[in-house]
């Protein structure tokens, strides 16, 4: 075999990283996969699979399944593990008493023998091998149960292996700290280094069998989703409501784990129970009804949801994405065509909606003084200007909801109430008992909402209406270009920063439009700064510049953190009382496109548009 890889390869790292691969693999489907790579001299395929080992970073892992150390599977799953468990001990000296919490959804990938679950059992094993208790579901759960977990046990930590709505072929491994957050910097940078020093899989960590047995493992799921949907119920404020109500819902949970959690949330808030759509109810790591398994894109998602609410009467749809913490909304309109919201305009909706519940709830006005709601910076700016004029406290984060979590619980620590927090990627996290994004409170409290709503005999379209209306209308346009070379984006970003080949100089101008301030979150840049030095927590590993112009209008170019895209997001706020939306858009449209004409040149740069 020796003898082999050195005459296929030819190239001295390459054959000594699968030497190393092929004595630590046990797994008889990846094995084979390598070796006959290796025999076929499948020399470009093997260095895809073991030039550069996946990079742990604040979002944990994400990568396709598959062989070797670009892939998620069950060695690189071990080593992870390992990695995180020597980290963990040297953070908490309690451990081995407090222990972690794993989770899984219900991907598979059968070509490598891969699979969530079988992912989580592993890391339990490698776990339990070092005494740290684990409490490892027995079965398939969103992924808010894993933070929900994190806080309501104690634990040190919490794993859940998931990919979200990433292609079927992808996996990943998140990470939250004892905080009940994602994880933040400087632990994705420990983590990644102890990793690198714990890549020889230790004696028992393949043995996922023995670890089933031990003491140490645990199965939380049946008390964790009985507190759960304890939990949720302080925000149900209409009970008297619910159990009368006849709105009618349809629910999808794309082939994902959503469908049983959002039926028992339903019941928690005594709604009617939704309509499930039969062909994607149960889970299927095939996801065979959709193109992409995430209802962001909208309504090629959403077509059977379509088709059964039309024959059941429903006027609204749920969507989850695959592992629960998104929930996309679109509602029947008088058209008879359907609206599916953008994650602001639900953003604006919930964030309405909680306030008002609270509102009830605290008449006291020096209350709101102690009241926060956050969103991240590339999302509407709607929250900031129901804050303005109510009076509560609105702060932007980063983008991501690892940055939204640990700001609520430094918030939640002071003594403070953190009522709602919202990305324009149709996240929310509408309860502080989830310091993340979650798709099942949110489908129920939007279900009382809707259902609320419905006794005025106003629909959601024309609550978002007079939203606008009251606060003033904040009209959004977002979209991605899809580029798998990262020369190009670099470039493309380096342009903006030398502009016109004057170095650090941004531009003042975008086709007609003025460029009033610039803030570059990769440099740490803000123009509007005294010291042109940006607030905001700045990162060197991605791409993010924002432009403000003299027509109100905002625009953030970024590069995503899981996937080969450069996204834009482009807002118009206008001031209460200025009604056009007609021209609001135009103007909002040909802002947008004199961003990609001058910004992104998506023909020089070979960009491929966002899929129709």
């Amino acid at each position: 075999m020796e003898s082999d890889l050195f005459k296929t390869t030819g190239d001295i790292k390459l054959d000594q990283d699968i030497k190393t691969w092929l004595a630590y693999d046990k797994n008889p489907k990846t094995v084979a996969q390598v070796k006959a790579l290796v025999q076929e001299g499948a020399v470009e395929e093997l260095r895809r699979c073991f030039s550069s080992r996946m990079v742990f970073g604040t979002a944990g892992l994400r990568a396709a399944m598959g062989p070797g150390v670009s892939c998620m599977n069950d060695l690189t799953i071990i080593q992870t593990t390992q990695g995180f468990c020597r980290y963990l001990e040297q953070c908490f000296a309690d451990l081995k008493e407090r222990g972690v919490v794993i989770g899984f959804d219900a991907r598979a990938h059968p070509a490598s023998g891969g699979s969530s679950k079988h992912f989580a059992s592993l890391a339990a094993a490698a776990f339990t091998s070092q005494g740290v208790p684990v409490h490892l579901f027995s079965d398939i759960t969103p992924t808010p149960f894993v933070p929900f977990a994190v806080s309501h046990l104690g634990l040190c930590a919490g794993v859940m292996v998931t990919a979200s709505h990433n292609p079927k072929e992808d996996n990943g491994y998140k990470v939250y700290w004892d905080n009940g957050a994602q994880i933040v910097s400087p632990h994705d940078k420990g983590i990644a280094q102890a990793i690198e020093e714990n890549l020889e899989p230790w004696p028992q960590a393949w043995d996922a069998e023995e670890a089933a047995k031990s003491s140490l493992l645990q199965d939380p799921y049946q008390d964790i989703h009985t507190q759960y949907f304890m939990a949720i119920q302080q925000h149900c404020h209409h009970r008297d409501i619910n159990k009368c109500s006849e709105v009618k819902f349809v629910h999808t949970s794309v082939h994902g784990v959503g469908h049983t959690f959002v039926q028992a949330a339903f019941k928690a808030f005594d709604l009617r129970p939704p309509f499930a759509v039969e062909e994607q109810k149960d889970p299927d790591p095939e996801f065979p009804t959709v193109k992409y398994p995430n209802p962001e894109e909208g309504e090629g998602v959403l077509t059977l949801s379509f088709a059964l609410a039309d024959r059941e009467g429903a006027n609204v749809v749920l969507a989850n994405d695959p592992d629960a913490d998104r929930l996309a909304i679109a509602e029947k309109q008088k058209s008879g065509q359907w609206r599916v919201f953008t994650g602001n305009e639900l953003g604006a909706l919930l964030g309405w909606w909680m306030f008002r519940c609270w509102k009830e709830q605290n008449p006291d006005p020096a209350a709101v003084k102690s009241l926060h709601m956050l969103a991240s910076t590339v999302s509407s700016k709607i929250l900031r200007a129901i804050a303005l004029k109510e009076g509560f406290h609105f702060e932007e984060t980063l983008t991501g909801f690892k940055w939204m979590g640990n700001r609520a619980r430094d918030l939640l620590n002071e003594g403070k109430s953190v009522l709602f927090a919202f990305e324009e990627a149709i996240g929310y996290m509408c309860s502080p008992c989830v310091l993340d994004k979650d798709g099942v409170s949110a489908a129920a409290i939007a279900g009382e909402m809707t259902s609320y709503l419905a006794t005025k005999d106003i629909s959601l379209s024309q609550k978002l209406t007079s939203i606008y209306e009251e606060y003033g209308y904040h009209i959004t346009k977002n979209s991605y270009y899809i580029c798998h070379d990262q020369d190009v984006i670099r470039s493309l970003f380096q342009r903006l920063r030398n502009y016109g080949d004057q170095k650090d100089t941004y531009p003042t101008k975008c086709g007609d439009f003025s460029v009033t301030s610039v803030r570059d979150l990769t440099t740490g840049y803000d123009s509007n700064q005294p010291d042109k030095k940006a607030v905001l927590p700045t990162s060197s590993s991605s791409q993010m510049i924002t432009f403000s112009f003299s027509n109100g209008g905002v625009a953030t170019m970024r590069t995503s953190g899981t996937e080969p895209k450069i996204k834009y997001y482009t807002e118009l706020c206008a001031a209460p009382g200025n009604s056009d939306v007609a021209q609001l858009q135009k103007e909002l449209d040909n802002l947008v496109d004199a961003i990609v004409n001058n910004f992104f040149e998506p023909e020089k740069n070979k960009l491929q548009p966002k899929p129709q």
